[in-house]
């Protein structure tokens, strides 16, 4: 039903259009049809697969919100919204870093004790609250823990719009320091004045050395390949001048 390694999706539908595309090439070559007529042929099968992949990511992330929004109500009624945004988080990162378990608890053939049970075994592991494995347990009797991804992205949106959180990249040529990290952090907080501030690092050998932070629409660039780059368009800038 879904790609472990991204969010794109790939139906039966799909299947069937780029199957139907191949056949259409078949027939075309034993009917001599053109170069032109074939090419024609293969990009509509091919842009009506693209468009309804683009209709069920929508739709996944429709599903991804609504679900989102019941844990939020149920997590702030409770008074857990730290704890389980802190688990969400957890299993985020779980669904990013792991594409076995992704996978397995996408998979609609896998049955759902068996799911619940490695919902279980993260659950022990991680600590989770009883309000975040309920709410992972109701997913798979719904059928729907192929919108994981799609959940958590949505419960850190809403998460973050409730607790006036700032979410901002720093992208870094080597990991950061958890220390860096915060004094970046605290300088941001500053800057944009939120309340709170969220970093996710990621590490961009390209920068070679330094790092830049980006929010919203804002980015500072302290890195060397930045400073590099600056260099280069006011060269450029002077050599067209003159």
């Amino acid at each position: 039903r879904r790609s472990a390694a991204n969010t794109a999706v790939f139906s039966p539908g799909c299947a069937l259009l780029c199957a139907n595309a191949c056949l259409v090439g078949g027939i075309c070559r034993q009917r001599a049809i053109d170069g032109t007529t074939l090419a024609h042929s293969l990009t509509r099968s091919l842009t009506l697969c693209a468009r309804r992949h683009q209709r069920l990511q929508i739709q996944y992330e429709a599903v991804g919100t609504a679900y989102a929004n019941a844990l939020v109500s149920t997590a702030q009624a409770k008074g857990e919204l730290e704890a389980v945004h802190a688990d969400i988080d957890a299993i985020s990162s779980v669904m990013k870093e792991s594409a076995d378990i992704k996978e397995f608890l996408a998979n609609p053939t896998v049955p759902e004790d068996k799911k619940k049970q490695m919902i279980a075994k993260m659950a022990a592991e991680s600590g989770f609250n009883s309000y975040t494995v309920n709410f992972l347990n109701i997913l798979v009797d719904q059928n729907r823990l192929d919108a994981i991804s799609e959940v958590c992205d949505a419960f850190e949106a809403k998460y973050c719009q409730l607790t006036d959180t700032q979410v901002a990249t720093l992208r870094s040529a080597v990991k950061l320091e958890q220390e860096q990290q915060f004094l970046i952090a605290k300088k941001l907080q500053e800057l944009t004045k939120s309340k709170n501030v969220k970093i996710k690092p990621v590490v961009d050998e390209s920068l070679i050395a330094g790092f830049i932070v980006e929010w919203g629409s804002s980015q500072i660039d302290l890195s060397v390949k930045g400073q590099l780059d600056k260099i280069g368009n006011e060269l450029m800038a002077t050599a067209n001048a003159q």
